[in-house]
């Protein structure tokens, strides 16, 4: 168990430190293991992530850690063979800890483990680590830096804890945690904070629609911005109005979000509404007014 443990899930170069920006930064790696998979769905597969910018991708099928999105074109940021060899390797350890705890069970069949593990730097610095694992879906057990200790989320993951702390994993999770993610991440940032910094400022546009109850649907979209954060409302004559629905931030094709807030009013009501948006590439919220009859669009400016 303990190889899975600590197998480095890449392994880098001494980082050489430089000063970031305010951040936070993140490095995160997302791991799923299946015990009796489909055919045409991996066994074992593992993502890398910076900040919420998927940056590599790795599965059993294929055997091999590919780079993903602007990271196809950094050269020097990884021995991408290397880094497909220790993959391979982890995944082996990873799904035989999948069967270990399907053991505990009693499970058979098909049964999935899930593990989210990183840490983060602000200003340069460390300031918080995680490291979870889900088993079909539930929380199973995870690592607290501060204590130091695996602590179980589910009774049978007590076994889990006391065969991993007896293994002596404890202090290298902690050192692994604190220490080596944190170097890797600030390696990471010299070739990757050009894609992590940008700062695209949302477009707005509206629709609206009449429905049941005679009332009038008014909908305003932000598109094409990145980072992720993004505060939408509407006001009435200045004044915020409850807002009826607020979607979710979800990722674009192209690597940018988008999200959208509702308001219902009577079908008769003409305003004045306006939609403002507020995103760390402005200045200034964007204020954009809503008028009868025509569908408004702007685009933010930084």
């Amino acid at each position: 168990m303990l190889p899975f443990l600590l197998s480095p899930l890449l392994v880098l170069g001494p980082a050489v430190p430089q000063e970031t920006h305010h951040g936070p930064y993140s490095l995160t790696f997302h791991s799923i293991g299946m015990s009796g998979p489909e055919a045409g769905f991996p066994s074992f597969q593992a993502t890398g992530y910076l900040n919420d910018r998927a940056f590599f991708h790795y599965d059993s099928e294929s055997g091999k850690a590919e780079p993903r999105g602007p990271w196809r074109q950094v050269e020097g940021m990884e021995d991408w063979e290397e880094v497909s060899k220790r993959q391979k390797a982890r995944g082996d350890f990873f799904l035989k800890n999948l069967k270990e705890i399907m053991g505990y069970y009693k499970d058979r069949g098909n049964h999935i483990m899930q593990e989210k593990i990183g840490c983060e730097l602000r200003n340069n610095s460390y300031c918080r680590a995680f490291w979870i694992i889900a088993y079909d879906g539930r929380d199973y057990i995870e690592f607290n830096t501060e204590i130091p200790a695996w602590i179980a989320l589910h009774p049978v993951a007590l076994k889990t804890k006391l065969k991993w702390e007896t293994e002596g994993s404890v202090q290298r999770a902690k050192a692994y945690l604190e220490e080596e993610c944190p170097r890797m991440l600030q390696n990471y940032l010299q070739y990757s904070k050009t894609f992590l910094d940008r700062q695209d400022a949302p477009s707005v546009s509206f629709t609206s629609q009449v429905g049941p109850g005679n009332l009038k649907t008014l909908k305003c979209l932000a598109y094409n911005f990145y980072p992720q954060p993004v505060s939408m409302y509407w006001t009435q004559a200045g004044s915020a109005v409850e807002t009826d629905e607020w979607g979710a931030i979800v990722p674009s094709e192209d690597g940018t979000y988008h999200s959208w807030v509702t308001v219902k009013v009577p079908s008769s009501d003409t305003g004045p509404y306006s939609c403002h948006v507020q995103h760390s590439s402005l200045a200034q919220p964007l204020i954009v007014p809503w008028n009868e009859g025509q569908e408004a669009g702007a685009v933010g400016t930084s």
